[in-house]
Parts: structure tokens; sequence; C-alpha cells
């Protein structure tokens, strides 16, 4: 138990700052973490009725197996907890505070029902009887017989530092592979930590995936919880979740049981929403009209508002959307613009985030061409996996109304299937690669590539163009395909440089002169390539410790120095937590693109990995910092 508490007490009151890498472009770590707020004090524990499911062991997940090809679990769909109980006491209120909640006679007359129960109190705070509640003991949607981190992996950590990296990653991943295994480590059905509130241990799950783009987990997330449990963090990850998914609808069971604790014009704006979708869309519309004569919100978001609840019951109206004094996007406004059948303007989306193309890459309201137009920066990320990218573009084919060019591609990557000769199938692989903006769309495109070039044969035809195609091949986990290769991998080559990486066992070191090959012809930005395969060479244990300390010198780059984030997950790998190895290599990974990523971040991420049974997820992130330095 003391190692399992490693983090925790004199750890986290050190005083000293974190020492950045001198070549970080910018500081990977979260503001606050040197000195984290105190926890607050956990609630009181809920007596389940009747008892709650096991929790799984308490200590980290046995070794993962290699990879063939490496899983993409992309966390959605049912949560498949069973119904159990927890009973919470409801807070008492003094009495002065209630009578000064209490409306006036002129209010009351414009109350719905279910408004005057929360105003005069009335509501109970849960709407499912006792029996059916579920436990807090484990929160997710990933098992871990269903490839998630066992249950109890960070109970025993101290909570300051779990709620630090939680809160501080900002969730823009460098790394596709990175992006799935935190998606993955977060998504796990897990028991909270040591002193902290099993729903904000959930809450600052469902933040962090939104701020990844991973909406559709994040609802499923808050999903496994009941509403009557929400905290008002949990609400708003709630609230945030229904509106980045289109899903106005969903958010009413929070706003029915959680309807005064919150007063805003967003808030009150989805409880009309709710309220017409119950039937009484005249008076919703009213309030709505109301609301936009106060100017409470933008008038584009109210009108859109008007719009949707126009699709309720039949007080229906023509409502006019105008863009042109719309200068930003953001996720209210997009949301409620996809679910009334809308697109907002494209100068607005070219300047948005990308994780608004992450949402529409998943939403289904949107139509065929749009996702797949998105899916070009949210297969890159590691928001769909291949096998969702081929489904899109199968979708694509086997519709006759798509426009020519989206019907072309899908085209396109059938010939790189099925076409009569191994040249004509190339040709479509290298059509998709080639029809790109630039890289991660052209990255994206090698991810939806990948089984196609994995069923090309080895040929001297294709030499050129192996360091691309064993690129591809690795986006999906395909390490066994792209071994086949290894023929045509001259010493010292890219190509060489994947599969020395991606080989799923290594008993013999990196052949020194091959590294000297490969360091004399990068031609990358301040060799970057060279500093990244040396570091995931040397992360992997593929590589003599000699030799690394010669070519860090030569490199000058510093692989052994430490800091605190270096510490904390080198000392997690070392009592094998697999699952805080993972959300601290994911607070290692922040950045837009690899230029952000550092050589010594690099090697302590890929070493961490490995030493707790993560080797494939390891090679994986190794493969793709050479591939796209």
């Amino acid at each position: 138990m003391n190692k399992a508490r490693f983090l925790g007490g004199a750890a986290l009151a050190m005083t000293s700052a974190w020492a950045m890498a001198q070549d970080a472009p910018e500081s990977l770590l979260p503001p606050g973490f040197e000195n984290p707020a105190p926890a607050p004090a956990p609630a009181p524990a809920p007596a389940p009725t009747p008892a709650p499911r096991a929790t799984g062991n308490s200590g980290g997940s046995g070794p993962a197996t290699v990879s063939n090809p490496v899983v993409q679990p992309i966390p959605g769909g049912s949560t498949g907890s069973s119904a159990q109980s927890s009973q919470s006491a409801p807070s008492s209120t003094a009495s002065s505070d209630y009578l000064d909640r209490l409306p006036t006679l002129e209010e009351l007359e414009t109350l719905s029902p279910e408004e005057l129960e929360d105003a005069l109190g009335l509501k109970p705070k849960f709407d499912i009887p006792p029996a059916a509640r579920r436990s807090l003991s484990n929160v997710g949607i990933v098992g871990e017989a269903e490839g998630g981190f066992s249950a109890g992996s960070v109970a025993g950590q101290d909570a300051s530092l779990v709620r630090a990296t939680l809160a501080g990653n900002r969730g823009m991943m460098v790394s596709r592979w990175g992006h799935i295994l935190l998606r993955r480590a977060l998504a796990s059905r897990l028991a909270a930590p040591a002193n902290m509130d099993p729903v904000e241990f959930a809450a600052l799950r469902a933040r962090l995936l939104l701020r990844m783009g991973e909406a559709e987990a994040a609802r499923a997330m808050v999903q496994d919880i009941d509403t009557g449990s929400y905290s008002p963090q949990l609400r708003d990850a709630a609230f945030d979740a229904y509106v980045a998914t289109a899903d106005f609808t969903g958010v009413c069971p929070s706003i029915s049981t959680q309807g005064q604790s919150r007063d805003d014009p967003q808030w009150e704006v989805a409880r009309q929403i709710c309220n017409a979708f119950k039937g009484e869309s005249r008076s919703a519309l009213s309030r709505l009209d109301r609301q936009l004569a106060r100017e409470s919100m933008p008038r584009v978001d109210l009108l859109l508002a008007q719009k949707y609840v126009g699709a309720a019951g039949k007080a229906r109206r023509a409502v006019t959307i105008e863009w042109d004094e719309v200068t930003e996007m953001t996720p209210w406004r997009y949301g409620l613009t996809v679910a009334t059948g809308l697109h907002p303007p494209d100068r607005l989306m070219d300047e948005a985030s990308p994780r608004y193309a992450y949402m529409a890459a998943l939403a289904p309201m949107l139509g065929l061409s749009r996702r797949a137009q998105a899916a070009d920066r949210a297969a890159g990320a590691g928001v769909l996996s291949s096998t969702a990218m081929i489904d899109l573009y199968g979708q694509l084919y086997a519709d006759p109304d798509i426009d020519d060019e989206w019907s072309a591609r899908a085209e396109n990557l059938r010939d790189a299937y099925v076409a009569a000769s191994p040249a004509a199938r190339f040709a479509a692989i290298q059509g998709l690669w080639n029809s790109t903006a630039g890289e991660p769309e052209r990255y994206s495109r090698q991810v939806l590539t990948s089984h196609a070039a994995a069923r090309l044969p080895v040929s001297e035809d294709f030499a050129d163009a192996a360091p691309d195609l064993i690129a591809s091949m690795l986006t999906a986990g395909l390490d066994r395909n792209a071994m086949r290769w290894a023929s045509l991998a001259e010493n010292g080559s890219q190509a060489w440089a994947l599969l020395a990486l991606a080989a799923p066992s290594s008993s013999n070191a990196v052949d020194r002169g091959a590294l000297d090959t490969f360091f004399d012809n990068d031609d990358s930005e301040d060799a970057r390539k060279s500093a990244f395969l040396l570091a995931a060479l040397a992360g992997l244990g593929r590589v003599s410790d000699d030799t690394a300390t010669d070519f860090a010198q030569r490199l000058e780059i510093g692989l052994s120095h430490n800091s605190r984030w270096s510490q904390a997950i080198d000392r997690a790998a070392e009592v094998n937590n697999p699952t805080l190895v993972a959300l601290l290599a994911g607070l290692g990974m922040q950045g837009s693109g690899w230029d952000k990523m550092t050589p010594r971040y690099l090697y302590h991420i890929v070493s961490a990995l490995r030493r707790v049974g993560l080797e494939a997820e390891a090679r994986m992130i190794a493969t793709e910092a050479v591939a796209r330095a």
C-alpha cells in the first residue's frame, strides 16, 4: 500500500517548479499542478441496496499482449451497468432561504406545473425508486473484460495528483495512438481515488473527454450516473456533453431533477426546449420570444433554439437564420445548427477548432459527404478507427446521390482492395493520399488505407513507397503485416526505422551503423526524426546504453534529465500502474503537432508504457512519432 500511495503526501508538497526540457516549445503541464487545490471533503458513502457489484482487483492490470492488430476501441453505446442502488439524503435548506426563493403571484401565473414544483421545492431529488439506483463504486463505460483498465487501479492513489492530471490536460494530443490510449483509460469503469468523491472523478473524466472531442464517450460517461446524484460539476459536464452531441432533449432528465440549480440563459433555453417536447410548445416559444426581446443570448442562438422548438408540437413557426453578423462558432451554436438540419457557413468552420470536425464525423444527422470531410481530421486524431473510416466510405460508395468528388474517392478505396493488379491497387491508394490539403488529412487517409496497404504483395515495384505503406499499416496496428516488408527495408532508411520500432519482439540491439546512416540522411527540421528514433529505441530498450549516450550527445538532447512529471510517470511504471501511466502519458503528449513534443518526453512515455505491459501502445506511439516528425 505504501507503494500504491507513492505520489501523495510529500511528493505533492514539494515546492520546486516543474523542470521543463530546454528544447520544449511550450509547457505541457497544467497550471496549479505544483500546488494543487486541497481535496474537497468526500460525499457520504452510498448505502447500496442490493450489494454493489465487485470492483475487481485494486492493483494494476496485467501485461497486455502484443497487438495483431492493436485494438482501437471507441467507447460508446450502452453502459452495460447493472441496476444498483445508492442513497443520499437531500441537503436541508434554511427556512429563510426557502422563503426568499418563493415566486411572486405574477411569476406563479407564468410558471408551468414542473417549474412550480421546482419553485416550491416539491420535486424529489431522485426520480427513480431506491432499489433501481445505481452504485457509484465503479463508474465508466468499458469494463476490464471489454478492454478497459483494472477497476481499482487508481483507488489507492492520492486524489490531488489524479485531479491535477485530469484537470490540467487541455485535450489536444500530438499522437493518434496517445489519444486512443487516453480515451480508453478515461472511459474504463474505475473506482475513484482515495479522498475523491466518485461523482467528481466522473465529472473530471467527462470534461477531459469533451476537450478531446470525444463527446459521445463523455455523454455515455455521465449517463452511467443517476441524475439525482449529480454534483454541480457533473451537471455542467452532462449539459455540455448533450450540447456537443446535438442531443438537446437528452439533457431533459437532468433539468427535471436539477431545475433550479442553474439560472443562466442557456439552461433556461434548454428548459424551454424540454417543455416544448413535453407538449408545451406554445408557451415555450412565447418564453423564447421574451428571451429574444431581453437579448439574454446572441440573437442567432435564440433563433436556432426557436427553430428547434418549432419541430415539437403544433406551434410551428418559420425561422430564418442569418449568419452575416456571426463571427465565431460555439458548441451551443454548432449543436443547434446541425440538430436543425442546417450547416454553418464555411468561413466560420474554417477558423473553428478541429474539435468541431471530430463532432461532425460522429454526427448521424449530417450528410455522408459532410461526415467524410470531417473524418479527414477525426481519423488522424484518433477519434475514428480505420474500420469506422472504411465503413463510412462504404456508405458513400453505396449512396447514388453522393456528389462526384466523394463518389470518386469511395470508388478509389474500392479499387485499392479489388483492382485487377497490384499496380492498380497501389495507384488507388496513392490517389487517396495525394488528394488531401495537408499532413493531418493525409495521415487520416493513411488510416483509411491501412488494410488495403496490408493486402499489397511485397514487391520491388513499391520499394520507394515502402515507408508510407508501412506507416499506413501501423496506423491500424497491423504490425505483423508491416514486418513482411523487412526484406525491402535498407539499413538506415525510414522503412527500416519504422520496422525497428514496430517489431513485436526484438532480442538484439539496433545496429549502430544503421543508426549512423539514418542520422546522416535525416533532412527533417532540427533532425527531429533522428531524435525521436533514438528516444523511442532507448525507451523500448532496443539500443545499448553506450550507443544511446553517444548519439544523444551528437544530437544535443538529454534523455536522462528529470522533472516532476518524468519522476511521476517513472514511479507509476515502477509500481506497475498502467492506468496512472496512461493518464500521465496523456498529460505529456499535449500539443497541436509533433513539433510540440520533445525527445525526452517521448522517451519517458515509451519506457513507462513498456514497463507496465502496454508495449503494443508504446511501439505504435514510437512509430507514429518517427513517421510524422
